[in-house]
């Protein structure tokens, strides 16, 4: 019998960064490496991505990276997991493609060129287990699940994941394949939890690219498409309907161009007319009838590029009066004050926008009537519910108990437990590793931490107070007295009273700290911070963050020696007369 571990580093309890560690013995499989978007109160955090530091910590018994599909949920990680250490990776043909995409973009990753192309046909043996994978549906081609047969029986994971058999080639699932698996024996099943909450049925595919096509038909000036840039499905249908109707497509994502051109190469985007596509730079040359603007934004979340194109900041485009903005993705809950506040935003520059998901049920994910169907499936004898909040999981597992599995074979993990298979191959909990959120703020891994968020929030609300001052700390007196400057937190030109009491304040508390016997540098801006801080709450009730600056004179051994600017030298010419 083998010993069979599952870690969950992300993905439970949290929507994105979808990473799973499976234990086979002494051998580490890895089970994709993604991102999340941050928070609304992760101020000035680019994504957040798993703390990988248990796989640096066990690089020598990682047999690889096993990918289920091309969304940043599932590879945005990984260039910062091959930065730490080179391990190979697996996964679809579009898959690996668009994870070289990824590498590139970190210093640390961009050698890196240890990928593997497998398909649901692939299985390979790493002697403690048999991997091997199956096709699913989801909004990107090539998507797989992923199987780790055990001597215990096969441990599934899904990645995500729908049923929908109007899909076109390269995104259908396969049943009999599911089958297969089930009669194998399945130990533990991962699954998707993401759209669990309900048992309405999703818009097929086709139904989407009718309703698509029919709200572009009926515009007659310029539409703008927000799409996530991985939705490679809704772009096909997106480009599919603009060609059909005569308008001129231009790219203005930035990741768009490079996901388009990917998948465009492989025969995974088909696009009938390349006349049709148009530089960005060109959009003023065409009338608005004939034209459509796909816009991805960056890292492929489109909300806050469509703000800039209604606040004029866009490079590209400004959204104007007769402008139709059609966002053909479903936001999570998460960000449905985001969507608001764009909405009326683009409303104040004069266009109109629709929302895909306001006329049909959209979704990637299976809802819990397909989540049903795959267990009925498979027959697992454990499941962990994934990829979701904790109410998602939750009712996931109520909607699994409705189909006979029993409580005790059903694990809600947190993030960083650590589950085994006891003897009788059940769930139990066994110690935790690290697990906690890395925070990417530019070219910063994992240095912004609660303590700057919560500044950074501090700062974003109240402002900042600064409070310099000079002393002499051999004479033990003030040199110059204190000047206050401040930003965000009160209009200087009204208050200027409180100003100068703040400045007087300081001075007071430096004069009576310096007539003392001790002196030390945190100390005295401890007391100026404390003694500022007391004084701003007091008249305002606001708490600014108090930056004071105590500067030194030094005084010199030596005398300052007195500096005579030179005189000019003038030379004499004498005066020659010209001779004609």
């Amino acid at each position: 019998m083998s010993n069979v571990k599952i870690v969950a580093l992300g993905g439970v309890r949290e929507f994105g960064k979808n990473m799973y560690v499976v234990e086979v013995d002494d051998v580490i499989f890895i089970l994709d490496a993604g991102l999340k978007y941050p928070e609304t109160e992760m101020l000035g955090v680019d994504f957040v991505i798993p703390d990988m530091s248990y796989l640096v910590e066990n690089a020598d018994r990682v047999a690889g990276v096993f990918l289920t599909h091309g969304h940043p949920d599932a590879i945005g990680a990984l260039p910062y997991l091959l930065s730490e250490m080179a391990v190979p990776v697996f996964g679809s043909q579009l898959t690996v493609e668009l994870a070289k995409i990824r590498i590139k973009e970190v210093d640390g990753s961009k050698k890196f060129d240890d990928f593997h192309i497998v398909d649901e046909s692939t299985e390979i043996d790493f002697g403690a287990a048999v991997i091997s994978f199956f096709s699913t549906t989801h909004t990107i081609p090539e998507s797989l699940g992923i199987v780790v047969g055990t001597e215990n029986g096969n441990v599934v994971y899904t990645g995500d994941f729908k049923f929908d058999p109007a899909v076109g080639e390269g995104y259908k699932t396969n049943i009999s394949r599911l089958a297969e698996i089930g009669t194998q024996g399945v130990l533990a099943l991962l699954s998707d939890s993401a759209n669990g909450l309900t048992n309405l049925q999703s818009a097929s595919e086709s139904e989407i690219s009718d309703k698509i096509f029919d709200t572009i038909s009926d515009w007659d000036g310029r539409v703008i498409i927000a799409s996530v840039a991985g939705n490679l499905a809704r772009i096909q249908q997106v480009i599919d309907s603009a060609i059909k109707l005569g308008r001129y497509v231009a790219f203005t994502g930035q990741d768009l161009d490079l996901i388009v051109k990917t998948a465009s190469d492989l025969g995974k985007l088909r696009i009938d007319d390349d006349k049709m596509i148009i530089d960005p730079k060109d959009i003023n040359k065409y009338e608005d009838k004939e034209l459509l603007i796909l816009e991805t934004g960056r890292m492929g979340e489109p909300l806050k590029t469509l703000t800039d194109m209604a606040t004029g900041r866009h490079r590209f485009v400004k959204i104007k009066e007769g402008d139709l903005v059609y966002t053909v993705t479903s936001p999570t809950i998460s960000y449905e004050t985001k969507v608001a506040k764009t909405e009326n935003i683009v409303y104040r520059a004069g266009g109109i926008m629709k929302m895909l998901s306001s006329d049909l049920r959209v979704s990637g994910h299976a809802n819990s009537r397909d989540l049903q169907f795959l267990l009925d499936i498979l027959k697992p004898k454990n499941l962990m519910p994934i990829q979701g909040e904790y109410r998602e999981l939750q009712t996931h597992a109520e909607h699994a108990m409705e189909v006979g599995m029993l409580p005790e074979n059903i694990f809600l993990a947190k993030r960083g437990e650590v589950i085994t298979f006891n003897a009788e191959g059940n769930f139990e909990p066994n110690g935790v590793v690290s697990a906690e959120n890395v925070m990417i703020d530019g070219s910063g891994v994992g240095d912004i931490g609660n303590i700057v968020l919560r500044d950074r929030k501090v700062l974003s609300e109240e402002g900042i107070f600064i409070a310099v001052i000079t002393i002499s700390k051999h004479e033990k007196k003030i040199i110059s007295k204190t000047k206050v400057h401040t930003r965000g937190f009160v209009y200087v030109k009204n208050s200027r009273n409180l100003m100068k009491e703040a400045a007087i304040k300081v001075d007071e508390k430096v004069k009576a700290y310096l007539a003392g016997d001790n002196f030390d540098w945190a100390e005295i801006k401890s007391e100026i911070r404390d003694t500022l801080g007391k004084f701003l709450y007091d008249q305002t009730k606001r708490r600014p963050v108090v930056l004071p600056v105590v500067m030194e004179v030094r005084q010199n051994d030596f005398r300052q020696k007195r500096h005579v600017k030179p005189k000019k030298k003038v030379e004499k010419v004498e005066k020659t007369e010209k001779i004609d």
